[in-house]
């Protein structure tokens, strides 16, 4: 008799670049955005809530060839006209909503949204295809006032979640002003050099005045030794661009004067630094002063996106990187005006301007300096002694929910009673409820500290510990109360 074909079992691990998020990871995660969301709602912005999937032609970006999108996006064919994707960020959805309703909504919008993007981009280390996105616009104003309140906001929403005043900056420059320096130099007409000569201004944080000017000229060796070809300027454009990076002076005021000479007599220059200097002037009368938020000419952004003010939130305390060596943290948000993007929708251009926080880096920061709320504590565990005796402990946790104390009930094989406290040690429980057939004949609970006495076995003196004891007997009226008391005192 022919043996039965072995079924091959699925392989239980989730897809490359993506991951799962336990208990205590969203907790953190679900503490930072109610503190951001506060903000945005103080400051008079509303929720939105749109699709995870949106058509390609309504995304924009990314459009189908004869098979498959192009790479960049999680997409599929619906029919034969039409491809679906997953949203790769949450502006391109909120272009869509604004087309779709902008005769039902206030004018200028103001909106925030929160939740998951995708992209089908190469993994790599901290980098995934799924990951959360927190951002903030306000659609149909071109009023600077709206860039100013945006980068304001953005300060604040740093301290309210934990980064304290000093710890981070917030940097602004304009695309305007990028444009009028390029122009000024008679570098506007090439648009691929152009961007070229933008991605290398982006990299002087990382590779100093040496290496942007070696970058703009003929190249330069990165650090494995290989050739980096370079944008070929010439060294009066060289010496034109890094005068712009260095235009940067002791205050906001003194940086504008100094960026006058690099862009020149340019329409688009002059524009720019009208509009940063009235973003200053409104940021200095909401007391967002240079401990907070600087004008910096460095401030590059994405390429083709945004059309005037950018901005970008760095945190500028150390941390250890991977090879153990001590760097800035860096960007966690970053964002600015982009006035061309309904119009694929409407035909007619329709102002904006907005800020993206990375929630995982953001998150990532503040581990790093201890800003949140710490381990959420498990529920109380009521442990079983007498597996007939079910309805009592349900009764039990029934009560305490009751009372608004996250409970439940063991519900493992109940023989082993050291099994029960190892689970509840295992669930981060702070308290269990012991009630065996002694204790309930006379109407009383065994209530087991469980932080007090893993703190006490490290810690305490037999003295203490006879003082404070980790496990009391209450009465069995008494529960609630007494385990509540108990959660309150460590919070007090």
């Amino acid at each position: 008799m022919a043996k039965p074909e072995k079924k091959n079992r699925p392989k239980a691990s989730a897809p490359k670049g993506f991951r799962d998020y336990f208990g205590n990871e969203v907790a953190e995660r679900g503490e930072m955005l109610s503190a951001i969301a506060e903000v945005y709602d103080r400051y008079g912005f509303e929720i939105l809530e749109s699709s995870a999937i949106e058509t390609v032609e309504a995304l924009g970006k990314f459009l189908p060839d004869l098979e498959r999108p192009n790479e960049g996006v999680f997409a599929w064919h619906e029919d034969e006209e039409n491809w679906l994707a997953l949203r790769y960020d949450l502006t391109a959805p909120l272009a869509r909503v604004y087309a779709q309703y902008r005769n039902n909504l206030p004018a200028p919008y103001r909106r925030y949204a929160m939740g998951p993007v995708w992209r089908n981009e190469k993994p790599g280390p901290g980098r995934y295809r799924q990951f959360y996105q927190c951002d903030a616009d306000t659609v149909g104003s071109s009023s600077s006032a709206a860039d100013a309140e945006i980068c304001a906001m953005l300060s604040d929403i740093l301290e309210a979640v934990g980064i304290a005043r000093g710890d981070y900056v917030i940097r602004i420059n304009s695309r305007k002003v990028l444009n009028g320096a390029l122009e000024s130099l008679g570098l506007s007409g090439d648009l691929k050099a152009r961007d070229e000569i933008l991605r290398t201004i982006d990299k002087f944080d990382k590779i100093g005045e040496s290496g942007v000017e070696e970058l703009l000229g003929s190249g330069r060796l990165d650090a494995s030794g290989a050739f980096i070809e370079g944008v070929g300027l010439e060294p009066k454009q060289i010496g034109g661009m890094l005068a712009l990076l260095a235009s940067r002076g002791q205050s906001n005021k003194e940086t504008l004067d100094n960026l006058k000479s690099a862009v020149g007599a340019t329409e688009a220059g002059a524009n720019g630094l009208r509009e940063l200097d009235q973003i200053s002037n409104l940021l200095d009368a909401q007391g967002c002063g240079l401990d907070r938020i600087i004008i910096d000419p460095g401030v590059v952004r994405g390429l083709g996106y945004y059309t005037g003010p950018v901005f970008e939130a760095e945190l500028t305390f150390e941390i250890l990187d991977e090879k153990g060596q001590r760097r800035q943290f860096g960007s966690v948000a970053g964002g600015g005006r982009y006035d061309d993007l309904v119009k694929r929708f409407t035909g007619q251009t329709v102002p904006a301007t907005g800020i993206s926080i990375g929630v995982d880096r953001l998150l990532a920061a503040l581990r790093e300096k201890g800003g949140l709320g710490g381990s959420k504590k498990g529920p109380v565990v009521v442990t079983v002694m007498d597996r007939d005796r079910m309805a009592d402990y349900f009764k039990m946790a029934g009560e305490l929910r009751s009372a608004g104390v996250r409970a439940e009930v063991y519900l493992g094989n109940p023989r082993n009673f050291g099994n029960q406290l190892k689970y509840a040690d295992r669930r981060g429980s702070p308290l269990a409820v012991i009630e065996g057939t002694d204790e309930h004949a006379r109407g009383v609970v065994q209530i087991k500290d469980l932080v007090y006495g893993a703190e006490i076995a490290k810690n305490a003196s037999h003295e203490e510990w006879k003082k404070r004891p980790s496990q009391f007997e209450v009465g069995r009226n008494e529960l609630a109360e007494k385990v509540k008391a108990c959660l309150n005192s460590w919070s007090s």
